[in-house]
């Protein structure tokens, strides 16, 4: 069976991003990028997929700007066979929209034919949280998000996921999308060797247009600023003072 893994480029998890001065969006500049760190544990998921026999080809897919090449060459690092970039941008700033990064995914699939594709749930830049769902609508595939456990059983996939009352396991036919949550696994470091091997890894470049899908944003980021700082908290004596403060703010 094959796995597709989508994979994004964004600010790495431990950099505080900036807002630009103009406030038009939020400043790439000698920012460090990393892989989106779901998508880090999709990958990590099919990988595992592939050692016990079950997977045998891993493709990864990028889409965005040709700097996704260093993203792709982790995921191959880690262990993925090969890669596509679908360039569908020039500028960093430019954030592809969920729905034509599903059309294009889509077209991707429509040409691997994959029996599997693990996402990470949401991206970090902007928790559209989106993009499987909107795949698999297009697809015409079942899907089971925010997996924390995954296990493959002939012709299905078992899925056990997390909601607000607690877990909940489902099963899907495949092929099917499943998107992956935080506890799913524990994304391995790619070694040495094994970075150098990734250098010599197919990946095939194309664009958004060699698909047939137009990428021009739907949506105008009108201003972007920087979240309000907490207000410092206060003590309260008693219970009732509790409950009195809480009634001043609205809570209950």
């Amino acid at each position: 069976m094959k796995v597709l893994v989508p994979v994004k480029r964004v600010i790495d998890y431990n950099v505080k991003a900036r807002v630009k001065a103009d406030g038009s969006g939020v400043d790439l500049a000698n920012v460090k990028m990393s892989m989106n760190p779901f998508d880090e544990i999709a990958v990590e998921e099919a990988i595992r997929l592939k050692e016990k026999g079950t997977a045998t080809e891993i493709v990864v897919v990028s889409i965005g700007v040709k700097q996704a090449q260093e993203t792709l060459r982790t995921a191959l690092a880690m262990g993925a066979d090969r890669a596509i970039l679908v360039v569908a941008a020039d500028d960093v700033h430019q954030d592809i929209e969920p729905l034509a990064v599903a059309k294009i995914l889509k077209a991707v699939v429509d040409q691997e034919q994959p029996g599997l594709v693990i996402a990470g749930k949401q991206a970090i830049d902007n928790d559209m949280n989106a993009t499987g769902q909107m795949l698999a609508a297009l697809l015409g595939w079942g899907q089971a998000t925010f997996a924390s456990k995954l296990e493959i059983e002939g012709e299905a996939a078992k899925v056990t996921r997390e909601v607000d009352g607690g877990l909940q396991t489902i099963e899907v036919k495949l092929p099917a999308i499943v998107t992956a949550d935080l506890r799913l696994n524990e994304p391995r470091y790619a070694s040495l060797p094994n970075i150098m091997k990734a250098k010599k890894k197919p990946l095939e470049e194309k664009t958004a247009a060699d698909y047939g899908v137009d990428v021009t944003p739907r949506l105008t980021v009108v201003s972007t600023r920087e979240p309000e700082g907490r207000k410092a908290g206060i003590k309260v004596g008693s219970v009732d003072e509790l409950v009195s403060k809480l009634k001043e703010a609205g809570v209950v």
